[in-house]
């Protein structure tokens, strides 16, 4: 959960407290961004310089910053729109991370890390035609300073490239420091050692800010600043991410193959060559699919809430693929923060014709062409997904408003949201409900007999094959899911959204392949209620992702302390498992639609 950098005793600016403006996105990923007490002049070193003394710790105060420590919470920084970057060195790997953590413990004591050495790397500003290039990237490059004090010099100044931080822990002389103002020079040298702490925190005790900066001039050039925040991690894992699930698909497409090229058509050619006498005689002797002819079309159980999944599930899918694709051509940059979020709820409002449409047309088709209540699967095709989110939403945002989190989403927000749903997603859902009661129905190939046909005993549970068909998906996805959920709770910056749509595309067919091969077996046994089962087939990957999630939180994140967190995280850990199971539920359904229809339609009757 994210917090209040001043909720903690640390100093404050001088000029009080300001809010940046943010945009919906952020407001939604509970980004807070406020002022820092923290001063930098342009191609200007300072060192030793003083930032201020705290009050002396309550036992409030300094039983809440043993929790932050103990929880490993992270302060982030920005400057010229950069965030702060610190390096580590692991088993002679270097690491990169965003920010700086608040404190250590070490041997039971707790350290704060009080000094901070900032290093800025410059590049001087060279021509006029940069700009056009950096405009792309979403930074504010419209002030370039200039290197002169007098303002009307035409000589050109520098601009922020890069912004690291070291986290130091120095224990300072609190009583030479009583007679210090904000920004003055602290009277000894100060030794930033990140390899050693030595400011304690006790209780009664003030603690005694300060920090450094430091210019360094970088080859790196305005539009290649983001590079270091963006360089791809484990590429080699990526590769076999992709490499895993192309054995996948293909297995799948050889059963596929076999299914459509020696099964299906033999029976078919077979079928087709016999007289009439024959076939009847034929029909005395047919065994698996062939026998469900006449009840393969029959309406499932509760159809209209079929419906509106699927209609959800084609919504969520699209905005998706639109969004991944977005990102993945560089349109939605990490230095426009809030922009992939807002752009996926402005994709999904845009898809609820296309969630109306679909959910309204397959009622009709099921209803074989039935105009009555198509209205009503619109509506409910409107408030089903949306009523799910916003009610999971609500739930956590009051632990969070309970909790004094930044995370809390503000009251003005929820009005905004709700006023989007109903005067947007839902007038949009009924044009598109409208259009696809317009559209002629699909047809079925084959008449539905009025008594249905008794399902044979099946030797193992229908269900369990269902169930256990979402590993093979789940197979393709959880190595990047590693990747999404370590940049969400972790705060690592994730941009291999290149390598994101691929998986997400060979994702779409294995659960495509599953639902179809799956579908082909329930019929062979004359099992014809495959019209739930071949969404649930695919959609049962996101039984498999949720126990990830569970086993991630249990082993990936272990700072994760109190009720309150861990409600949290599962919260949004069950909203993303809803959609996942929508979005690839529909492609199951779909794909084993029209396997069926296509099958049956070659299927001559009298």
């Amino acid at each position: 959960m994210p917090f209040s950098y001043y909720s903690l005793p640390f100093c404050q600016p001088s000029e009080g407290i300001k809010d940046s403006a943010e945009n919906l996105g952020e407001l939604l990923m509970g980004d807070r961004i406020e002022n820092s007490p923290y001063r930098v002049k342009m191609f200007k070193n300072e060192s030793e310089i003083f930032l201020c003394q705290t009050e002396k710790l309550s036992g409030d105060g300094f039983k809440l910053l043993k929790k932050r420590i103990d929880e490993m919470y992270q302060v982030n920084l920005m400057l010229d729109n950069l965030p702060a970057i610190r390096y580590t060195k692991k088993d002679g790997y270097v690491l990169r991370w965003t920010g700086y953590p608040v404190g250590i413990k070490v041997q039971d004591v707790y350290y704060v890390f009080n000094h901070l050495k900032f290093k800025v790397l410059v590049h001087k500003y060279e021509e006029a035609a940069n700009v056009g290039r950096v405009m792309g990237t979403g930074d504010a490059a419209e002030v370039i300073p200039t290197m002169g004090k007098n303002k009307d010099s035409d000589e050109p100044g520098y601009m922020v490239v890069g912004f690291e931080v070291v986290p130091c822990s120095f224990a300072h002389n609190g009583d030479s420091t009583k007679k210090l103002k904000m920004y003055e020079r602290y009277t000894t040298p100060i030794k930033c050692d990140s390899t050693s702490v030595s400011m304690s925190v006790k209780e009664g005790q003030s603690i005694v800010f300060s920090y450094e900066v430091s210019f360094k001039e970088s080859d790196i050039k305005w539009p290649s600043r983001w590079d270091a925040y963006l360089k791809m991690e484990g590429s080699k894992v990526h590769w076999f991410s992709i490499l895993n699930s192309l054995m996948v698909i293909t297995f799948l497409a050889g059963i596929v193959l076999v299914i459509f090229l020696r099964t299906v058509r033999r029976d078919l050619t077979r079928y087709e060559e016999l007289d009439k006498e024959a076939q009847a005689q034929m029909n005395e002797e047919l065994s698996g699919w062939k026998l469900v002819v006449g009840d393969v079309f029959r309406a499932p159980s509760n159809p209209s809430l079929l419906c509106v999944m699927v209609g959800d599930g084609v919504q969520i899918l699209g905005m998706a693929v639109v969004t991944i694709l977005f990102a993945a051509l560089g349109f939605m940059s990490p230095a426009s923060r809030g922009t992939l979020i807002t752009g996926m709820l402005f994709f999904y409002l845009i898809l609820d014709i296309a969630a109306g449409y679909v959910a309204v047309r397959l009622w009709r088709t099921i209803g074989c062409g039935e105009h009555r209540g198509w209205m009503s699967v619109a509506w409910k095709a409107a408030c089903f997904s949306p009523g799910i989110a916003f009610l999971i939403l609500t739930t956590l945002n009051f632990l969070l408003w309970g909790s004094h989190s930044t995370g809390a989403i503000p009251f003005s927000l929820f009005v905004i949201l709700i006023l989007l749903w109903f005067c947007i997603s839902v007038p949009l859902t009924f044009i598109g409900g409208y259009f696809g009661a317009k559209d002629p129905h699909i047809e079925f190939p084959v008449r539905t007999n009025q008594i249905p046909r008794e399902i044979p005993a099946q030797k193992y549970p229908s269900w369990l094959l269902v169930l256990g068909a979402g590993t093979l998906p789940f197979g393709t996805l959880f190595i990047e899911l590693f990747f999404i959920k370590s940049s969400i709770w972790m705060g690592r910056v994730y941009y291999v959204f290149g390598f994101l749509f691929v998986v997400m595309i060979l994702l779409v067919v294995v659960c495509a392949e599953v639902s179809l091969v799956l579908t082909y077996m329930h019929l062979c046994v004359e099992d014809y209620k495959w019209w739930w089962k071949s969404f649930f087939a695919s959609g049962s990957v996101a039984i498999y992702i949720f126990i990830y999630s569970i086993t991630y939180l249990v082993f990936d994140l272990k700072s994760l302390s109190g009720p309150v967190s861990a409600t949290f995280y599962l919260g949004y850990s069950l909203f993303m498992v809803l959609a996942i199971m929508l979005a690839t539920g529909t492609v199951g359904f779909l794909s084993s639609f029209w396997y069926v229809h296509y099958l049956f339609s070659s299927v001559k009757l009298d």
